[in-house]
């Protein structure tokens, strides 16, 4: 497909939305800023509901009919800082696109370098690290990219492709993200979007989890991300917001570029956006009263919101000490299904890490202050990373406490016999007798040629560890694994763990599970998924 008509337009911007919606509670969780927006996703979504309702309740004649409704949709529905940032967006493309006589990839590039413009001249202090981030790197690629592809499958591919790399490295360019470990959430709602056009040219269904776009709701333009809003250091404390309707005749758009000047002179986190039809603002000020004086002068104000950021703070920090734990755990692992078995045994925080991904003492310390608790207990689960662990704990006020586990299933047995009814000593002594006994073993695939422990390794084997010892070896998982059990299990042996990674399927564990259950009859064997990278599975014995 090289050129794009109303009604693929009108499948592309819908699609973009329901991809949006499905995945709004993924983007949420991505956001990190106090309060109030932790609702990201839910506000992008919303504002794209508005957009696409637009679209829906008008009668399309020609091309610049949809691009013009859908424009002012989502600036009606725009929520939150990066709702707005989206409208914004969304206005530049359309404005360019409504210009184009045909709609292709260089005009689909067009739109992406004007959204850009526009996006950041909505935003008194542009912040990198955010969504305006993402719309840059694409925009300044995005011509490249048309001029080599006229197909818009493989165009809108590589505008992915460009964004999700500018979107991983917002954590090194905002270190409240890196401080979370999480990508920016309004980065990543707007590749979303793009990701749901690209489903729609390729003809692929798209989950429905699609917001009621019946109803309108209020507009809430949430606090920026330049702002922590930390109670300490707040400076307005009042988030002011409303759009000015039935415009009075003289007002021209250069009214207002003056409103914003006059609300930068009392607040931040300033936004005045609109034209002579519909302005929508919003600011940080502690004169609310002038900023809607200043407005009134326009036209007539409508859907006024002031809400006071101090008392939510409060409010905030009540239910934050509240919540807080006496001990909390932080395990470090590698693979969904290790994250989740973590979680499942009521660890608080689990980060990405192990083997080839060491986390920094950076990284590990800014985990620990983020969990809601004085003492923490952190859980390595490897051995080239306890010595990082024990760094953190010397350069945080919390009180922390480093249970050497060198593999992943020492620190879920440690995990296991956690009890939040004794003392964080007290845990530690029992946490380390858990996992004491306990054989652990590894299978991968070799990287190199080698001669290693008496085995002459060929890059590609199947080799499995004790520990850093390589004891077994063959050209099959199941194989390999088997022998590790064979040599590790002994008459004392209970209980045998598989969890299963990087390739192997649920099918494959569960075979490899009955044929060691059937060999080893006396002992309750066990299988889980893992989901860790670069290793087949990791077993364990006790």
């Amino acid at each position: 497909m090289k050129i794009l008509d109303v009604a693929k337009l009108t499948e592309m911007f819908e699609g973009g939305f329901k991809n949006l919606s499905a995945n709004k509670a993924m983007i949420d969780s991505l956001n990190v800023f106090p309060v109030p927006d932790g609702d990201t996703g839910t506000n992008m979504s919303m504002t794209m509901a508005s957009a696409v309702k637009e679209i829906q309740n008008v009668v399309i004649d020609e091309p610049s009919d949809l691009f013009n409704a859908f424009a002012r949709g989502a600036l009606k529905g725009a929520r939150g800082n990066s709702g707005v940032i989206l409208s914004q967006i969304v206005k530049g493309m359309c404005k360019t696109l409504s210009d184009e006589k045909q709609v292709n990839t260089k005009a689909f590039a067009k739109a992406f370098i004007c959204a850009r413009e526009v996006a950041y001249s909505a935003v008194t202090k542009p912040k990198e690290g955010t969504i305006l981030t993402v719309i840059r790197f694409i925009a300044e690629n995005a011509m490249g990219i048309a001029n080599k592809n006229s197909s818009f499958i493989t165009f809108f591919e590589q505008i992915i492709a460009k964004g999700e790399e500018i979107l991983q490295k917002t954590p090194d360019m905002l270190p409240v993200l890196k401080k979370a470990g999480v990508v920016d959430a309004g980065g990543r709602g707007l590749i979303t979007v793009l990701e749901g056009y690209l489903k729609v040219l390729k003809g692929e269904e798209i989950a429905e989890q699609v917001d009621d776009m019946t109803a309108t709701p209020a507009p809430i333009l949430d606090a920026f991300g330049d702002d922590e809003h930390d109670l300490d250091n707040i400076k307005f404390a009042y988030c002011t917001e409303y759009f000015v309707i039935n415009i009075k005749k003289h007002v021209t758009e250069e009214d207002v570029e003056k409103l914003r000047d006059k609300l930068m002179t009392i607040g931040d986190c300033v936004i005045a956006i609109g034209d002579t039809h519909l302005i929508k603002v919003h600011v940080h000020t502690n004169q609310p009263n002038r900023a809607l004086y200043w407005a009134l002068q326009l036209g007539e104000l409508d859907k006024v919101k002031i809400e006071n950021m101090l008392e939510q703070n409060r409010e905030l920090q009540k239910q934050r000490q509240a919540n807080k734990k006496p001990i909390a755990m932080m395990a470090i692992c590698a693979g969904d299904g290790l994250s989740k078995l973590f979680k499942d045994m009521y660890v608080d925080e689990v980060i990405e890490g192990g083997q080839t991904m060491n986390p920094s003492v950076e990284d590990i310390l800014n985990a620990i202050e983020k969990i809601n608790s004085d003492n923490v207990i952190i859980l390595p689960n490897n051995s080239n990373i306890i010595l990082a662990a024990e760094k953190a704990c010397e350069l945080t006020s919390k009180k922390c406490v480093v249970i050497p586990t060198k593999e992943v299933a020492q620190g879920l047995s440690a995990a296991l016999v956690f009890d939040p009814e004794i003392d964080i000593k007290g845990n530690e002594k029992e946490m380390k007798k858990a996992f004491r006994d306990m054989k652990c073993a590894q299978v991968t695939t070799a990287v190199r040629t080698t001669q290693l422990d008496g085995f002459d390794i060929q890059e590609g084997d199947i080799i499995g560890l004790d520990g850093k010892k390589i004891i077994a070896k063959s050209d099959s998982v199941k194989d390999t694994a088997m022998t590790l059990v064979d040599k590790l299990a002994d008459e004392d042996s209970e209980i045998i763990t598989l969890y299963y990674g990087e390739g192997v399927d649920k099918e494959q564990a569960e075979e490899l599970k009955e044929e060691i259950q059937e060999k080893f009859e006396d002992c309750e064997v066990e299988c889980y998924y893992g989901g860790q990278p670069h290793y087949h599975y990791f077993i364990a014995i006790e």
